[in-house]
């Protein structure tokens, strides 16, 4: 990119000049030359309007979301933030000076001071070092569990049938063991019944939902679905000096199930959503929300989930909730959601390839319009340039501005393997949730009610063996009369057995076994502030 005219940088410094507080994004990068004098930044009060960091592998992305989280940290504003591949960590420890940051601070113009941010770290499940989390089945629900077990519209549906009949029978769906047993059940000789109640579903059908549980828990959502179900509350702490805490997902382990920990974050927001009060525009976020590897969300997403995607993203804005999403291109991003996002920092793009130049044509359009050649300007930026447009306070695109990022003052890196178990273990989190809980739930209900079924069948048939041995030597003609001549007692028998086995009885029993069920067991999270 060649120089700029002095017109240019001034609209630009203008464009960025805020008289709210705002977040340091780094300097206008002026050809190769960073301009002192003219920060880039975005509100803090705009972060809830969401926003896109894209660009190719290695070009800075992770470098930007540590440089966001560390001042949403500063500024009371707690951070959650997935850690896809491994070196977000460093956000908990203090960077080390070097000559060449010092070049690059001199640069700039920066004033610098290694800082750690304080830090939770998480795990699903138990793949990692972190605190382990865990949600129901019944929480996630059946359109984020379609989504992770990759199920098409039809399978779909049928999920949908099968967990409104368990939340109807009180059948409390806790982990991915309790779902197979309800799924098992209804197409049992026990269940037909009540499946067909809830308008039937083919046994195939069936087949490929319990392959899909099989396949899922075989990839680490065995010991991701139970309790206890982590409480989304404890994303919205700050410590005792009112810094914000930075919450890190640690999720490189997880690579054959990439569905599961994607739609997890969706799991978080829909659950904060539900929970947070309206705010409308606050003078900074509750919460800010960094998604990376945004495309794993999107990939085969059926229909319903992309709609709740998008609803999500639209109305979490009023709970005062921020979202990034952090990805390659702005194509990877569905255009309903990409029109939601306020702020765009776009870091290098490469024109290998028909498919990467065609990807660039359409990150160019995504922009306001500007005086520069973006595609030129994308595929030149060096690591650690960007070119930046946000939302100004009064909801207005701001210049394009090329950037210098700022460099961060924690740790560029991950953490040792050391540090974070030790932070980990020093955390009252671990104590919370570090211990995995199993109580009675569907699974125990259901295997209670079969077996009690396979007993009385048993002892029907014990019973109708011992009245043909009970007398063998009796003639023919006296057991022909005893059973035109029945007593007393065993009218009474007759007509016992003739209620219990009656479909009226049948009826009253299960509805009363799933009334008692749901005062027990409630499927529903119950609303914990």
């Amino acid at each position: 990119m060649g120089a700029m005219t002095s017109d240019t940088v001034e609209q630009i410094r203008a464009g960025y000049t805020f008289d709210s507080p705002t977040l340091e994004l780094g300097v206008v990068l002026d050809g190769d030359t960073p301009v002192k004098d003219a920060p880039v930044g975005i509100p803090l009060s705009m972060l809830n309007r969401h926003g896109l960091i894209a660009g190719a592998t290695g070009t800075g992305k992770t470098v930007t979301l540590q440089v966001l989280a560390e001042q949403l940290s500063r500024a009371g504003v707690p951070v959650f933030a997935s850690d896809i591949k491994g070196d977000l960590s460093g956000v908990g420890a203090a960077g080390a000076p070097s000559e060449k940051l010092n070049r690059r601070l001199e640069a700039a113009g920066q004033e610098w001071t290694a800082a750690a941010n304080p830090c939770e770290f998480y795990t699903l499940g138990d793949s990692g070092l972190g605190t382990p989390l865990r949600a129901t089945v019944t929480s996630f629900g059946p359109i984020l569990l379609a989504k992770v077990l990759e199920l098409n519209d039809t399978q779909e549906s049928v999920l949908s049938l099968v967990f409104h009949y368990a939340d109807t029978a009180g059948l409390a769906l806790l982990d991915l063991a309790d779902l197979r047993e309800v799924l098992t059940f209804l197409t049992s000789e026990e269940g037909k019944e009540d499946l067909a109640g809830i308008g039937g579903a083919s046994s195939a059908t069936v087949g490929v939902i319990l392959r899909k549980i099989s396949e899922l828990s075989a990839q680490g959502g065995d010991v991701f679905f139970g309790e206890p179900e982590f409480d989304t509350a404890d994303l919205l702490r700050v410590d005792e000096r009112g810094a914000g805490i930075v919450s890190v997902l640690e999720l490189q382990k997880l690579s054959q199930s990439p569905a599961l920990f994607s739609t997890f974050l969706m799991w978080l927001l829909a659950d904060l959503f539900q929970d947070l009060p309206e705010v409308g525009d606050a003078d900074k976020p509750a919460l800010v929300f960094f998604f990376d590897e945004a495309h794993l969300l999107f990939a085969d997403a059926s229909k319903a989930f992309l709609q709740s995607v998008t609803q999500t993203v639209r109305l979490i804005r009023s709970k005062g909730v921020g979202i990034f999403f952090v990805t390659q291109t702005p194509g990877d991003v569905p255009d309903d959601v990409l029109a939601q996002l306020g702020s765009r920092i776009q870091h290098q793009l490469r024109a290998h390839t028909p498919n990467d130049a065609k990807a660039l044509r359409a990150t160019v359009q995504t922009f306001p319009k500007s005086d520069f050649d973006l595609e030129e300007l994308l595929t030149t930026l060096g690591i650690g340039e960007a070119v930046v447009t946000v939302m100004d306070p009064d909801g207005a695109p701001t210049p394009v501005a090329p950037t210098r990022m700022r460099a961060p003052e924690s740790r560029i890196g991950p953490m040792s393997e050391d540090e974070v178990r030790a932070a980990v273990t020093a955390s009252p989190q671990f104590a919370k949730y570090g211990e995995a809980v199993d109580r009675e739930s569907a699974r125990e209900i259901l295997t209670a009610r079969l077996e009690k079924g396979a007993q009385a069948s048993e002892e029907e048939a014990r019973s109708a063996e011992s009245a043909r041995v009970d007398f063998p030597e009796e003639p023919a003609r006296r057991r022909e009369s005893q059973r035109r001549e029945p007593g007393p007692k065993q009218d009474e028998e007759n007509i016992f057995s003739q209620v219990v086995r009656s479909s009226a009885f049948k009826q009253f029993t299960r509805t009363a076994a799933r009334e008692i069920a749901r005062g027990l067991f409630g499927t529903s999270r119950r609303r914990r502030r």
